[in-house]
């Protein structure tokens, strides 16, 4: 199933994604949230007359570095020995079709499409056979980057966690096993060319181990987010860019780049 989280008439709702053709697409509205059991309500609304959201307001933004060796490589970077985590805000998460704003303080913003999971239940110390349990769904997110100011300074927080930093969308994908989310083809364009190509299995530490890590840490909180990393091919943005992620058997996440005002 695709949810979507989307606006109509100032009311914000989840719905249930319907239909190939993205002409033809409908939500089927979800009475209560999808992170409990939900019923479809059967009243159906075009998608082409909601505005789409953010599909889920994470507590938190989980990611996760130099998971592509030849992404490491590109960046002149070692791959860390175990998963290399960071944090990005809650306020910087945006939805599709929303604008990425250049900030001020960068001269050198990069794009980078990753794999994001998305977590269905409050968890901790979760083990290696259970990490499917905890998983609600997958999406399309964008780590976009202040590369200059990561060089720079020693903490990614600014670099990383600026507003609009995060895209996400553009809907939740619940059918997807952990075994297909491990291998899917993920690409990003820039007005329309091809920038980056990859496919989840090029992790180098997979999904599993990645929720493993950060969940001997700290809890995770249904609607929480963890970003996998990004294939090789990252490279800059310009105000005006439209920038799209595509990963297969999800969707495509479309985001505008603009000069923030």
């Amino acid at each position: 199933m695709r949810i979507a989280r989307f606006s109509i008439d100032g009311n914000v709702a989840f719905g249930a994604v319907e239909g190939d053709r993205p002409d033809e697409l409908v939500l089927d509205i979800i009475k209560g949230i999808p992170f409990a059991d939900f019923e479809l309500s059967g009243t159906k609304v075009p998608l082409s007359k909601v505005r789409l959201l953010p599909p889920v307001l994470p507590n938190k933004v989980v990611a996760f570095g130099r998971n592509y060796a030849e992404h490491a490589k590109e960046l002149g970077n070692e791959v860390p020995d175990a998963p290399f985590a960071f944090f990005k805000p809650s306020t910087a998460v945006i939805g599709p079709g929303d604008q990425i704003q250049y900030p001020s303080f960068t001269e050198d913003l990069h794009h980078e499409a990753e794999l994001a999971v998305v977590i269905g239940r409050m968890c901790r110390e979760v083990p290696r056979e259970r990490v499917k349990d905890v998983i609600f769904g997958y999406t399309c997110a964008n780590d976009i980057t202040a590369r200059d100011v990561q060089k720079r300074e020693k903490q990614w927080a600014r670099a990383k966690g600026f507003d609009t930093s995060c895209p996400l969308g553009p809907w939740v994908e619940t059918d997807l096993d952990l075994a297909k989310a491990s291998d899917l083809t993920i690409q990003l364009t820039v007005n329309g060319e091809q920038r980056q190509l990859g496919r989840t299995s090029e992790m180098v530490h997979p999904i599993e181990d990645l929720i493993v890590n950060i969940s001997e840490a700290m809890t995770l909180l249904p609607g929480d987010v963890i970003l996998t990393g990004t294939p090789a091919g990252v490279g800059p943005l310009n105000v005006g860019d439209e920038v799209a992620v595509t990963i297969e058997g999800i969707g495509t996440l479309t985001n505008k780049v603009v000069k923030r005002g």
